[in-house]
């Protein structure tokens, strides 16, 4: 073991992953350089958290930062689950760890590459997921520069993103998945484990050559299914005696396609056909190399997520985060239908309400139009997840001017037999839950 290298560089540092090993590392006392695209505020907690457009660089920028930096370690987090708007999985998967491999042959430093991967074989690949993860695995592979490339299996953290957080809430809600999908192996590994391999490595001298080009499983040995992992987040939650209802194929299967339409809309939701993909292939693997390179024992499934006993905020993360995609919906649609009945299909009833309660006749027809057309825009808005906020905040600001304005010109509305008015408040309240779930991160 030689002196710490001056400095390692996380790409990828806003990830499940990424963001632990990165703080991991500076806790170990290593000089660490988190990137991302973009942190969130929480996450931005030190100056060497930098936002860059990692994916938009080509090899002399790449190069200038490696330099800049007086890098030793490359940690390359970068992944994207699925190809659509703004996600290429060839372009973050293969074709920016050639640049970055081209970048640290040509720096004449020495530097090690970590590249996090995926387990399983190269014979089972199905997904553009894959496929492109394992020709990114074959040109480090050939690449000649010193490599570890580390195949993480489910990885369990504090933090829950994606699929972790699907998991969690499947634990938490009353569904039981179908008995294939539960059957499934799934063998997972303590994030906590992945960081202290990649310390362990950053430690270690380049030109050790037991260690200049590795490949390893990283998981827990013992078998375990999918449907094993869930009830061991059921022990955690304390709903494993609870009731559910067993989930058809099927509909898991509809979910993900609507997740994957969800994509063009800007949403990133964990339940798509990739991931269902990947899920039913399973996670397996043989960490023996690992564990005999490293010494490190890694933590089974019941210490990974027993160690820390699921408090309030866990469980209602979990009950939450696929109610939160039916809170959206609904919120869409009730802005969108509401508008478009009052201006096509109830026109005439929407009309003469104003005109029962004496408003200008001139007035009735395009204040009509114009709060039909307000309702519709205010849902639309909502459905994109760039000015989702933005429609939640201007169906919060309409809903009120909808109440102060009838209380104030038609305030008989308030006591209709069906209180259409009165539930207005609800609805006023279900878009701040929305606007307070809104984050992923």
């Amino acid at each position: 073991m030689t002196g710490q290298p001056r400095s390692i560089i996380v790409l990828g540092a806003s990830g499940l992953i990424g963001r632990y090993v990165t703080d991991d590392l500076r806790a170990r006392g290593f000089h660490v350089i988190g990137i991302a695209r973009q942190f969130s505020p929480a996450q931005k907690m030190s100056a060497l958290d930098l936002e860059l457009p990692v994916m938009a660089m080509d090899a002399a920028a790449l190069a200038q930062l490696l330099r800049t930096h007086e890098v030793g370690v490359v940690v390359n987090c970068l992944g994207v689950l699925q190809d659509g708007p703004g996600s290429d999985t060839g372009a973050v998967h293969r074709d920016f760890v050639s640049r970055l491999i081209e970048t640290i042959r040509a720096s004449g430093r020495a530097i090690r590459l970590v590249h996090i991967s995926i387990p399983g074989a190269a014979g089972e690949d199905r997904t553009a997921f894959s496929t492109t993860k394992r020709e990114a695995e074959r040109l480090i592979a050939a690449s000649g520069i010193a490599h570890a490339i580390l195949r993480p299996g489910f990885v369990v953290a504090p933090s829950a993103y994606g699929g972790s957080a699907m998991l969690r809430a499947l634990a938490a809600l009353p569904v039981e998945l179908p008995a294939g999908e539960a059957a499934t192996p799934f063998q997972p590994v303590a994030v906590e484990d992945i960081a202290a391999t990649i310390a362990w490595l950053a430690a270690r001298d380049i030109a050790d050559d037991s260690v200049r080009a590795v490949s390893w499983d990283l998981m827990q040995p013992q078998p375990i299914s999918l449907g094993g992992v869930i009830a061991q987040f059921r022990r955690s939650f304390g709903t494993s005696k609870h009731l559910r209802i067993a989930s058809p194929s099927f509909l898991i299967d509809l979910g993900a396609r609507l997740g994957d339409l969800s994509t063009y809309l800007g949403w990133m939701p964990p339940l798509r056909s990739t991931a269902i993909a990947e899920l039913r292939r399973g996670v397996t693997g043989d960490p023996a190399a690992w564990m005999a390179a490293t010494g490190i024992v890694p933590k089974a499934i019941a210490e990974a997520i027993g160690s820390r006993p699921a408090a309030i905020q866990d469980k209602w993360f979990a009950r939450l985060f696929l109610i939160k995609a039916l809170i959206f919906i609904s919120l869409v649609l009730f802005w969108v239908v509401s508008g478009f009945i009052a201006l096509v299909i109830s026109y005439d009833a929407a009309a003469g309400i104003l005109r029962a309660h004496n408003f200008p006749p001139a007035l009735v027809g395009p204040v009509t139009v114009v709060t039909s057309l307000m309702d519709i825009s205010i849902g639309v808005l909502i459905a994109f997840r760039r000015t989702a906020a933005f429609g939640l905040v201007a169906g919060i600001i309409a809903s009120l001017g909808y109440m102060v304005g009838s209380a104030i010109l038609t305030p008989d509305l308030w006591i209709e037999p069906l209180g259409a008015l009165v539930k207005t408040g609800p609805a006023i309240v279900l878009m701040l839950v929305a606007l307070l779930t809104l984050d992923n991160r």
